[in-house]
């Protein structure tokens, strides 16, 4: 028995001790052999069948392309893509501020910045806020869960601004949580309970939005599961329906009447609008005036949402950028822009963007993606890596239920506070004590055809003689 141990010693040492010489100097030998079997096939094998026949393949359509391409493939239905446009759009990067340093002083860092706004200012009820950044209209329901909303909700409450409903359920559980209420009217036969009309702080039209703009659709039960389905009056195996208009033969009479009644059911509340910025964005504002709403959102090209078909989120209307520009354009051309409120999103994720669309024209900004994507923040380490960080906070998300609702107000409040604080220390920067001295004579760009479009000085030439020639038209 002793000799049989000793064998099994020695053998076990044998192991262990080839087992280091191996990994010491064998796995070199082994990629040297994987690497010259993997060279020859790559330079010698006919192009059409070289693996390496992929790189100018992606190259010529790129990755997403040809995953989306499969996806269609697959199921023959169309796709929907999260979270909008993946394309390049023209953006406020090369817009610069143009700070102060010698004169006039800077504000001392501890002296208050004013950062309040009035929407709706003509409405016999307008809606004050703390902040110019709002949380924009994420559903309930048809994108997010119960535990987000009511999370978003709560930050908004805390940090003085307001958060929009979005074209899902509303509950009133949100509404008792909510400071300031902004509830989409939406082309849907849900959410347009007269007491919860009565609550909000503002009405808003949803006519359409950037990345998906008008199109209505529907939702099948499969798609939209638990509370939300009662939430939204929703039978058992009923789809929810999304319209495509509000009236069948819709008319401005019908819109402008529409308007009225909501007006008149709230008691004076601002009623607004939300549009996607098309080519014709001067047409539908003068519908929007025509109809006598108190405020206009314009969502740009790149604005996300829970899915959209590729073609409307990719291929159909104008950036965020040059949507503000030609709004408030049109605004003071209809002498109406001290009088129509002016909100914008589409493409705004860092204080640099919500400072710059403030500065050409906006009188809020609402915030998505930043948002979704901060008030799940280190939740969505939960989902990854084998799904996508949203699973923590879609409504059918796999993860759903494990998102902490405290954590997340918590870090969607951070992050608004943040950004605030952000904006405040540029406005200091440059010598203003409020958001209403801000300005588009507060810009220049080194871009010179976004400087001459956006109407601005452009970097390269002296600002005095820029602005004179601005000035003269």
């Amino acid at each position: 028995m002793p000799d049989i141990l000793i064998y099994i010693v020695f053998a076990m040492i044998f192991i262990i001790f080839s087992s280091i010489i191996f990994l010491l100097f064998g796995w070199r030998w082994i990629i040297r052999k994987m690497t010259h079997s993997f060279a020859k096939i790559v330079l010698t094998d006919n192009y059409q069948e070289n693996i390496i026949e992929l790189i100018p393949g992606l190259k010529h359509t790129g990755i997403q392309t040809m995953i989306e391409n499969n996806l269609r493939a697959e199921t023959g239905e169309v796709l929907h893509r999260p979270l909008g446009s993946s394309k390049k759009w023209p953006h406020l990067d090369s817009i610069t501020f143009i700070p102060t340093q010698i004169l006039p002083p800077l504000i001392d860092g501890e002296e208050e910045v004013n950062m309040a706004v009035t929407i709706g200012p003509k409405a016999k009820k307008p809606m004050k806020i703390q902040i110019p950044l709002m949380i924009s209209g994420m559903a309930y329901g048809i994108a997010l869960s119960s535990q987000v909303r009511l999370a978003l909700a709560k930050a908004a409450n805390n940090i003085g601004t307001a958060i929009n409903s979005g074209e899902g359920g509303v509950m009133q559980e949100e509404l008792d949580t909510a400071g300031k209420y902004i509830l989409q009217f939406g082309k849907s036969d849900w959410s347009k309970e007269t007491k919860k009309i009565k609550r909000a702080d503002m009405i808003e039209v949803k006519f359409g939005q950037g990345a998906l703009f008008g199109v209505g659709g529907k939702i099948s039960p499969d798609n939209l599961t638990g509370n939300a389905r009662q939430v939204m009056g929703l039978q058992e195996e009923e789809d929810a329906v999304i319209y495509d208009n509000f009236f069948e033969k819709q008319t401005l009479k019908d819109l402008k009447e529409l308007v009225d009644e909501l007006r008149k059911m709230t008691g004076g509340v601002p009623i607004g609008a939300k549009i996607g910025a098309g080519g014709k964005i001067e047409q539908d504002i003068d519908y929007l005036l025509e109809i006598g709403v108190d405020y206009i959102a314009i969502d740009g090209g790149q604005a996300a949402t829970f899915g959209a078909p590729p073609i409307l989120s990719d291929d159909m209307g104008i950036p965020s950028l040059h949507a503000i520009v030609r709004t408030v354009n049109h605004l003071e051309k209809r002498k109406k822009r001290n009088q129509v409120s002016l909100i914008v999103s589409g493409g705004m994720l860092v204080p640099g963007h919500f400072f710059k669309m403030l500065a050409l024209g906006a009188d809020a900004i609402y915030i998505g993606s930043a948002m979704l994507f901060s008030v799940s923040h280190g939740q969505s380490l939960k989902a990854v890596p084998f799904e996508p960080p949203t699973q923590i906070a879609w409504n059918q998300g796999k993860f759903k239920d494990q998102f902490k609702q405290e954590d997340g107000a918590k870090t969607a409040e951070n992050f608004l506070t943040s950004s605030v604080e952000e904006m405040k220390m540029a406005l200091r920067g440059m010598g203003k004590r409020s958001l209403n001295e801000l300005s588009k004579k507060d810009l220049v760009s080194y871009d010179a055809h976004i400087a001459k479009m956006v109407g601005i000085p452009y970097s390269f030439k002296a600002w005095e003689e820029e602005q004179q020639q601005l000035e003269k038209g």
